[in-house]
């Protein structure tokens, strides 16, 4: 089993946490590498999180509203599942 961790993206230097807007997918759904799976929001920015690889989300770290920083991991993907 191979699992890709989804972290959040690098946030600017001004901005110390971001908040997880909702979940495009849910645990146990297929995702294509490069789908959005969530968007995260700043004070200053929405950003779209895609997914590093093709697989199944096996497990949602954080959950919606849940408040993060950067390189965070806030889901896994196995890679190997169908």
């Amino acid at each position: 089993m191979a699992i890709v961790e989804v972290k959040v993206p690098q946030l600017s230097e001004s901005v110390a946490e971001a908040t997880l807007l909702q979940w495009k997918k849910k645990a146990g759904e297929a995702v294509a590498q490069d789908e959005i799976l969530i968007e995260i929001e700043t004070d200053k920015v929405v950003l779209e999180v895609p997914a590093p690889s093709a697989g199944v989300l096996g497990e949602i770290v954080v959950a919606d509203g849940g408040t993060v920083v950067s390189d965070q991991v806030i889901a896994r993907i196995d890679t190997e599942a169908a």
